[in-house]
Order: C-alpha cells, then structure tokens, then sequence
C-alpha cells in the first residue's frame, strides 16, 4: 500500500530525482491520455486541475493545449511540484500547488475539468475522494484519468516481480498503490456511487520505455533500481542476494531490448467521466 506519508517524503523524493525517466516511461501513452482530455473539454472550460501532477508533464500539456484556461497541478510532494514550478516558468497559464487535492479542491471550485495520469489509485478512501472532487465541480464538470490495467497485463510488473523473489501471481488488491484501479467493475462501481457515472474506459495497450540510449538495458536496469516493483527487493537485500537480483533483471530487459530502447508490454485504462446533474 502507498501512503500519503510516502509521497511526502522518500518515494516523493526519488520520484523527483527521477522525473525524467519517469515521464520517457509513459511516452507512448501520454498521446493517447492527452487526446482524451482534449475530447473531454467544452467549450467553456476555464479551471482544470491536474490530480497527482508530479513533476507537471499533464499539466503542462493540458496548459498549451487549453491557452485561455487556467491549469493547476497539485501533488503531495514538495520536490516534485518544486520541479514542476520550475518547468513551467515560461508557461504562464500553469501553476503549482503541494497540497491534498481532497483538501484543497473546495478551494479551486468550481472546477470545469479534473485530469490525471495515473494520480487517481493513491486514495486511501476513493469514494470520499471522488465526491469531494463532484462537490468542487461547476455543472457538466468532466474527468479524465489513466491508471494501470491489470498487473498480468503489464509485464514491466509482473515479470520485474518474478525475478525479485515476489509473487506476481498473488491475488490483486484494492488497497492504493499503482494497481489498485487495476478492475474496471470496480472503479465504474466508486465513479457512480461518487457522482461521476461514466461509460466503458478505452483500454490501451502500450510500450512502457524503462531504457534507452546507448546502453538502454543498464539504463532500464538502474531504473527499476530506483523506481517500481524491484526497488525495494533491491534496496532491502544483503549484497549476495542483491547482486543476483540484478543479474536476472538485467536478463529480462535484455529480452526486451529493441535497438536502442527497452521496452515492456503494457496495457492501462483511461477513464472519461461526466458530472452527475442529479
């Protein structure tokens, strides 16, 4: 499970310091989540929020897209939007907050359009979260937001898992963290009980980028070193055991090795959902 506190602190951290990697690792799906919101918007759309900004890349592009809206990215971690703050000094509809968005929405409503990549499966409670988010939206308010489909599905994971020690195979949970929206059924049962009935997300497949350059496999390696479902078994292992570790995960990224890219099949939702009028 991943905590507010963890996003505050160390994860928020290296997230940071990995930003850059982080953003190339979505690269061929970013196109498909911006055209969404793109399609989302109407005409009157003025305020957006960027749920889980990061360091800024959704909201950035949201910004250039929409230039007579305002955009504001919020995140819990203060080095992440300090970044964020930082690349968005030439974009001037663009600004950055450290805050709780569950807190701080009421502040921006009413909101016209609430976007995520992959921010949404960190609530501790998604229902409270999403009504709150309803509370704080103008009338016809859309949502748009990607997440993670099923961990099998997404080999990054479910592979990087396996030769780690974990089991991939164990049965999928709710509780946050980067799977936790993973059940389609599940998160349509939170957006129509939260205020946000919704048809059927689009599912797209996608090559998750955990490498590239001149040696993209060390850098894939480094990568999942630092961020995802090996770093820990990484970190917290005695040198013997960390050494194997790495040496079967610099195995399977050789096996995806293309050119000068690693690249793991992946597959995520993106969500699109309109206000309740009721």
């Amino acid at each position: 499970m991943t905590t507010a506190y963890d996003w505050t602190g160390r994860i928020g951290d290296v997230w940071a310091e990995e930003w850059r990697r982080t953003d190339r690792s979505f690269i061929n799906l970013t196109p498909r989540l911006n055209a969404a919101i793109l399609a989302a918007a109407i005409s009157r759309t003025r305020k957006i929020i960027d749920i889980g900004c990061g360091a800024g890349a959704t909201s950035l592009a949201t910004a250039q897209a929409f230039p007579n809206a305002t955009v504001t990215g919020i995140d819990l971690s203060p080095t992440l939007i300090e970044i964020a703050r930082h690349r968005a000094e030439t974009q001037a509809n663009a600004r950055f907050e450290c805050a709780d968005i569950t807190v701080a929405a009421a502040n921006h409503a009413p909101t016209d359009l609430y976007v995520s990549r992959h921010g949404v499966m960190f609530f501790a409670d998604p229902i409270a979260a999403f009504t709150t988010l309803a509370e704080a939206a103008a009338p016809d308010a859309r949502l748009v937001f990607s997440c993670f489909a099923d961990r099998a599905a997404n080999r990054w994971a479910a592979e990087i898992i396996t030769v780690t020690g974990g089991n991939a195979d164990a049965p999928a949970t709710t509780a946050p963290g980067p799977f936790a929206f993973a059940d389609p059924t599940y998160v349509a049962s939170i957006l129509e009980k939260s205020g946000w009935p919704v048809v059927s997300p689009q599912r797209v497949d996608f090559a998750y980028r955990a490498g590239e350059g001149t040696d993209p496999v060390a850098d894939a390696v480094d990568y999942f070193s630092r961020i995802g479902p090996a770093a820990s078994a990484i970190r917290d292992a005695p040198p013997e055991e960390r050494e194997q570790h790495i040496a079967r995960l610099t195995q399977v990224c050789d096996w995806y090795e293309s050119g000068d890219t690693v690249e793991f099949p992946a597959v995520a939702w993106i969500w699109t959902a309109r206000k309740s009028s009721e």
